[in-house]
């Protein structure tokens, strides 16, 4: 499939999905986190989806190729993706799944703004700008949302950093897949590096975070196969391809039903509660992402 202008039919559909399955992931990482130390669980996760990943070649008939010429850009993609997911588990081993979706799916904004110095065609116009002052109040309200903002032994806190620390990280990932020659690896390879690159990475980085394994169940054992199957091997490899296609903005912006979803999971399969203030950091964050994602709509 050719380079498309626009989010399309398929498009739209595709990303529907995938952001249904990503809103379910953050629960399943919290559920996981229980069992297994955060950090130690991305490593496996990453080494897990790596063997899959060989897999799908072999049963593909696609190469394994290494290209000298992006090797550079591909171990930074890799170490990103690293400290992307460090960051992200450990935001959801101190803070609800529903608190870290908004702050973590606040990815387009920072997508916005390094397309916008960065990326040819991925300008500022007054709807992105719009939606980032929207977004980025809601972000604000619901880091403010605790009585012990400002504290610093609020492990909460320290979630809410993390959490969009992770979501800088996330955009730049997309950023080195649509602005430099890491676009000319083919969204598999460029997979493959991530989570070969970051799992000694993860692995290593785990016996710094305190024991290995928590209380150990069958149920984390389930949920570390999703992950490494179905979120990694299939959603992210999914995902990377369909940022290959379709303009980044448009595909970031998408990310905005994640929230959604991921705090419809949470309150069904974890029973976590929401408060008006959070509803309304919810709608300010889902609205500026929708304005974020007009200007490409419109223009095509």
């Amino acid at each position: 499939m050719g380079k498309k202008e626009k989010i399309d039919t398929f498009g739209a559909v595709a990303l529907v999905g995938l952001s249904a399955l990503l809103g379910l992931n953050h629960v399943v990482i919290k559920v996981v986190n229980t069992g297994l130390n955060p950090v130690f669980f991305a490593g496996l996760r990453s080494l897990l989806a790596f063997f899959f990943l060989i897999i799908f070649f072999k049963l593909t008939n696609k190469k394994i190729e290494f290209s000298k010429d992006t090797m550079g850009l591909s171990i930074l993609a890799g170490v990103v993706f690293a400290f992307e997911f460090l960051l992200l588990f450990l935001a959801l081993d101190f803070t609800s799944v529903t608190r870290n979706s908004i702050l973590y799916y606040s990815m387009p904004i920072w997508v916005t703004v390094f397309g916008h110095f960065f990326l040819p065609n991925e300008k500022l116009d007054f709807f992105k700008s719009v939606g980032l002052i929207a977004a980025f109040a809601g972000v604000s309200l619901a880091i403010s949302n605790n009585k012990d903002t400002f504290s610093i032994h609020n492990w909460q806190l320290i979630g809410d950093l993390f959490a969009i620390t992770s979501a800088i990280l996330w955009a730049m990932i997309i950023y080195l897949a649509k602005g430099t020659n890491f676009k000319n690896v083919a969204p598999e390879m460029q997979l493959v590096w991530m989570v070969m690159v970051s799992a000694p990475i993860l692995l290593i980085a785990s016996l710094f975070f305190g024991d290995l394994v928590r209380d150990f169940q069958i149920i984390h054992l389930w949920g570390l196969l999703f992950q490494s199957i179905v979120v990694v091997a299939g959603g992210f490899l999914s995902w990377l391809w369909l940022v290959s296609i379709y303009p980044a903005s448009g595909v970031a912006s998408f990310s905005f039903l994640s929230p959604i979803f991921t705090i419809f999971f949470g309150w069904l399969l974890l029973n976590e509660s929401v408060n008006f203030v959070f509803i309304i950091a919810a709608i300010l964050v889902i609205i500026g992402l929708i304005c974020i994602n007009k200007r490409v709509r419109s223009k095509n």
